[in-house]
């Protein structure tokens, strides 16, 4: 870790601009090299293959099938036998884990919809709520299996109503996909699942192919080439948000446990090695303990290579009080926030800017990502500033209702002339004054 003293410096080093990664992780690099025969910008990879997924589709997913995954498809989607069979492989323990999880996941998104923004009728305007007829789900896959992700995603569509949901998901080298993550699928609710992956999946997804349908709405995270895919196809479908590499702030205290910090801190490090991780605290000692923790721990991980690619970009901020490492968490808006010092709603009542806040050492991070019952789908990039967590909402539309009565029609016609008429608008103004006239003649 990158160790910053001082408020001051800790504004220039987490502003967002120093940390968008600007060149990619070298196996990216050399991936891009393989696939396009020559150095291209994610961007330029990303904006190739959603224009040749839009041209070709079907065949532009094999194509990229074989280039990218390694594998050859006949069929994308996954047959309901599949699913049925993974359910029965995957161990029982971990089957009711999902349930379990699933339930959480379900209960808390109920009492979201209950307590949502409803459906009314009054004084001859409203708004109807209703859910999206398709969304599509990406589920991250390749280094690791997501079936949490399957969760959090689906479930709270399926509280919202939505009347279809597929997944696309990137297949093994064997072109099957984790028998975890289907189970999580037959779990949720997944209408259908698709052994597709990267920004392929988003362009099938936004534009459709033959054997995929378009979708009204992309939702859930991905690798930095997913979220320029998303970004350059939103307009064409809507999307959720732009979920980048897994980030984590620790604000930790003097009387926090190191062994909690650098735990919470790898438990995101392991996604991605480009994941961002920073750690605040106001105590010397911790940082030093923590660090020797990250070592300990590091060492005894099974994606140790990944989540110490991830360390080396980490950041350890040193300040003077809590007030300036609030300042540093409402400034990076971080995706998760773990907060470990004595007085812990005190300070979080300073924080402004967070996807899901965790509430105290014995509150971690990991327990949002599986069971506590919020969506893990949450915003990154600074986007906390502005945006929220995914939910039952993202998967509603509303549409506003006009039908007044003749009680109020006269005067709301009259005000509607005036302003019509100071704008210019002489058809808005004649079509009000139609409704005038007539209604004189009856």
């Amino acid at each position: 870790m990158k160790r910053i003293t001082g408020i001051a410096a800790a504004r220039r080093m987490l502003s967002r601009e120093a940390l968008v990664p600007e060149e990619l992780p070298p196996r990216a690099e050399e991936k891009i090299k393989a696939v396009f025969g020559r150095p291209l910008t994610a961007s330029q990879a990303v904006s190739r293959i959603i224009d040749d997924v839009r041209r070709r589709g079907d065949a532009a997913l094999r194509h990229y099938a074989r280039v990218i995954d390694g594998v050859e498809l006949g069929d994308f989607r996954v047959s309901r036998a599949e699913i049925e069979s993974a359910m029965r492989e995957v161990d029982v323990g971990v089957l009711a884990a999902l349930k379990f999880a699933a339930g959480r996941v379900r209960e808390f998104h109920e009492s979201c919809r209950e307590n949502s923004e409803q459906a009314f009728y009054d004084s001859g305007v409203g708004r109807r709520v209703r859910p999206l007829d398709r969304v599509g789900i990406y589920v991250p896959g390749g280094t690791a299996a997501y079936p949490s992700t399957v969760l959090m995603t689906v479930v709270p569509a399926r509280v919202a109503g939505v009347g279809e949901i597929i997944i696309c998901s990137p297949p093994k080298s064997d072109g099957s996909l984790p028998p975890v993550m289907l189970a999580a699928a037959g779990i949720a609710g997944a209408d259908a699942v698709y052994k597709i992956g990267g920004a392929q999946a988003i362009a099938a997804m936004a534009y459709g192919t033959k054997s995929v349908p378009r979708v009204d709405k992309i939702c859930g995270p991905g690798n930095i080439f997913v979220m320029l895919a998303k970004k350059a196809v939103y307009g064409q479908v809507a999307i959720d948000g732009l979920q980048g590499p897994s980030e984590v702030v620790v604000v930790a205290d003097g009387t926090a446990n190191p062994a909690f910090c650098a735990a919470d801190l790898l438990a995101q490090a392991e996604h991605d090695a480009m994941a961002r991780v920073v750690m605040v605290t106001t105590s010397v000692r911790l940082a030093e303990r923590t660090e020797a923790e990250l070592k300990k721990q590091l060492a005894e991980l099974g994606r140790s290579a990944i989540a110490g690619e991830a360390l080396e970009k980490a950041l350890l901020v040193l300040v003077g009080s809590l007030d300036e490492a609030a300042e540093v968490v409402n400034l990076f808006a971080p995706e998760h926030l773990s907060v470990q010092v004595r007085e812990v709603e005190k300070f979080i009542a300073r924080v402004k800017n967070a996807g899901c806040i965790f509430a105290g050492g014995g509150s971690p991070v990991a327990l949002g990502d599986y069971v506590a019952g919020p969506s893990h789908v949450l915003p990154t990039s600074g986007s906390a500033r502005f945006s929220s967590p995914l939910g039952v909402g993202d998967f509603l539309k509303v549409n506003s209702m006009v039908a007044v009565d003749a009680a109020v029609r006269k005067d709301l016609t009259r005000a509607a002339i005036a302003i019509a008429r100071a704008e210019g608008l002489t058809a808005h103004a004649r079509a009000l004054e139609l409704r005038m006239e007539a209604g004189r003649k009856k």
